[in-house]
């Protein structure tokens, strides 16, 4: 069987990535890396209080710069939580004096956790929403001025979920971060696209990455019997590995797609045509 050719379709094109430390985010720094650009990496690198998961270390985001660096390619990797846009906008910045320009940007840094709507409590909503949403515009905020500057394009993708395009049950406050997503970007590709920076959302279904919702599993078994079917795929796959949507999302940032802005792209395995 013979391995893959990847393009190299981002030659010395730089790509900023938030949750750049392990999952999505590492996956897209290498995938990027491997397709001939050079990666700003950025991640919070903290367990989040609201979350049943551990969060991502200094030494998960080291790995992600020795397997981007082991491509050839240059790496900074800096270690900022996306609610601080001081500490996003100086790491965006220490990346471009280095690498010279800014092309793609990938705000991909996000947190899960569930509950009934009505029992979520304040602090999980206000850490949802401040990372999963706000993490987000922070992310545009500090990367857009750069892109319009450079004046050659770029493009923009925000990392979703197939419960930013359907109620999923148990994710209020998740779901609800998702879909403002879906918004800011629709709003920002009008806005951008006469400086030819297409911005766009990528929903996957779910990926096998340190980011979990097994405290989940009681609530969708106890309602299985009526709720059963929203989460079942159509095709006979059950989980998605992080280096399935990276390669979708190069394909997003790559010329191939350059028409293409304000779209929603489904990575669902088939959950969303119920």
């Amino acid at each position: 069987m013979t391995t893959p050719v990847v393009p190299r379709r981002f030659e010395n094109k730089v790509v900023f990535i938030t949750g750049a430390a392990r999952g999505q985010g590492r996956a897209e720094a290498v995938r990027f890396a491997q397709e001939g650009a050079d990666i700003i990496a950025v991640d919070a690198c903290i367990d989040f209080a609201s979350t049943a998961y551990d969060g991502a270390t200094r030494e998960d985001l080291d790995e992600t710069v020795r397997q981007v660096e082991a491509t050839g390619r240059r790496i900074t990797a800096t270690v900022a939580d996306v609610r601080d846009f001081d500490a996003l906008s100086q790491a965006v910045t220490a990346g471009v004096e280095r690498f010279g320009r800014l092309d793609v940007v990938i705000a991909n840094a996000g947190i899960c956790s569930g509950g009934k709507s009505w029992e979520i409590t304040l602090d999980q909503w206000n850490e949802m929403i401040d990372v999963n949403l706000t993490g987000v515009f922070h992310t545009a905020k500090a990367a857009v001025p750069y892109l319009i500057e450079q004046g050659e394009g770029g493009s923009i993708v925000f990392t979703s979920s197939v419960a930013g395009l359907k109620g999923t049950p148990f994710t209020g406050h998740y779901a609800a971060a998702k879909h403002g997503i879906v918004g800011l970007a629709k709003t920002m590709a009008n806005e951008l696209g006469e400086h030819r920076i297409r911005v766009n959302t990528v929903h996957p279904a779910g990926v096998a990455t340190g980011m979990t919702v097994s405290d989940l599993h009681p609530l969708i078994q106890e309602a299985a019997a009526t709720l059963g079917p929203i989460y079942m795929n159509s095709l006979p796959y059950e989980i998605l590995q992080a280096e399935d949507v990276a390669s979708v999302v190069a394909w997003m940032c790559s010329d191939e797609a350059k028409y293409m802005t304000g779209a929603q792209v489904p990575i669902d395995l088939g959950n969303l045509i119920r």
